[in-house]
């Protein structure tokens, strides 16, 4: 598994992480069981950086997370959570009164005096610009609570209005094969501050791992069926925003060109996938989910993938010039 330096954070990460939305609701039923058979794997496999929220399952997302590490204290293991998704989304919420109520929660289900990192979880636009924000969570990372803050954004242009913040450790980020328009601006900007970028959904919700049909149907509980024109969140979070049918062709390309262009390296097309976006310079580290022990070893395996090179970059900009620029570039 390669590292990296996860921004002003400072931290050495493994640049395959572990996203465990799965772990905590809106992907299905997980089992307590199950759950920690991923953390086991992923660790084993040699990830170190584990993304979660506050919001996940109300906290059980946490609370598996901080069972995990209660036995593996000295893994040199990174937690990233996030906050402010369990209020109403008005800016006026996001006030350091709340941000303690938020992350003493959060310390408490993860079993920690001090938080390694917390993100501001895709709140309302205006809350980027807010320079009282700032000053709260510095607040909190003098007063130890936290060690490093940073945001979860929807859109590009709130990206480069955090990365603009002096204290601003990470900005994470949607960046997929069917979302490219990262690439253009956040990446380089964050590089050039010395932010760190942790790229989420990578396979578009599953649909780049290529094994989906347009008959492929998803349990009532699975965000995958109940938000995809957005009925509970940013429609973004959710295929990364693109029609589901044409998404499928689209995989099916991608699918095909990784068996032209990567096929004498043994990489699947979701892990040529993942190797694609921690590969891009300017990413720290990328946060595939697994709802299976098989699944976070497999993500974990393109951790150590090669480079996968500019034939394959082209035909991955291909793909998404046909098929998805027009349609999401200028959306997010």
């Amino acid at each position: 598994m390669e590292n990296q330096v996860l921004g002003r954070t400072g931290r050495l990460v493994s640049v395959v992480g572990l996203g465990t939305w799965q772990l905590g609701a809106d992907w299905g039923e997980v089992a307590d069981d199950e759950a920690r058979a991923v953390l086991e794997a992923a660790l084993e496999a040699g990830v170190t950086f584990y993304d979660t929220a506050d919001v996940y399952g109300d906290g059980r997302s946490e609370q598996a997370i901080g069972a995990f590490l209660k036995d593996h204290g000295d893994a040199g293991i990174t937690v990233a959570t996030k906050m402010g998704r369990r209020t109403d989304q008005v800016p006026e919420n996001y006030v350091l009164r709340h941000f303690r109520e938020w992350t003493d929660r959060s310390r408490r289900n993860l079993g920690v005096d001090t938080l390694d990192l917390v993100q501001l979880h895709c709140p309302p636009s205006a809350v980027y610009s807010t320079t009282e924000v700032y000053d709260a969570l510095d607040q909190l990372v003098a007063e130890g609570v936290m060690a490093a803050y940073g945001v979860s954004v929807e859109k590009t242009s709130e990206a480069l209005e955090a990365i603009a913040r002096p204290n601003v450790a990470t900005v994470q980020i949607i960046l997929n094969a069917f979302r490219l328009k990262p690439l253009e601006e956040v990446l380089p900007a964050a590089s050039a501050a010395g932010v760190g970028i942790i790229a989420r959904v990578p396979l578009a919700s599953g649909l780049l791992s290529g094994r989906y049909t347009k008959e492929t149907t998803f349990a009532e509980s699975d965000h995958r069926s109940f938000n995809r024109r957005g009925e509970a969140f940013d429609v973004g979070e959710t295929f990364s925003g693109v029609d589901f049918e044409t998404g499928v062709t689209a995989a099916a390309e991608f699918s095909e060109l990784v068996r032209t262009t990567l096929g004498d390296t043994g990489l699947t097309p979701a892990q040529a996938a993942v190797a694609w976006v921690w590969q891009q310079p300017g990413v720290s580290t990328v946060i595939p989910g697994a709802r299976s022990a098989e699944q976070a070893r497999s993500n974990a395996e393109a951790g150590s993938a090669p480079t996968l090179g500019p034939l394959f970059n082209s035909g991955v900009r291909e793909i998404y010039d046909r098929h998805f620029r027009a349609a999401v570039h200028e959306r997010w």
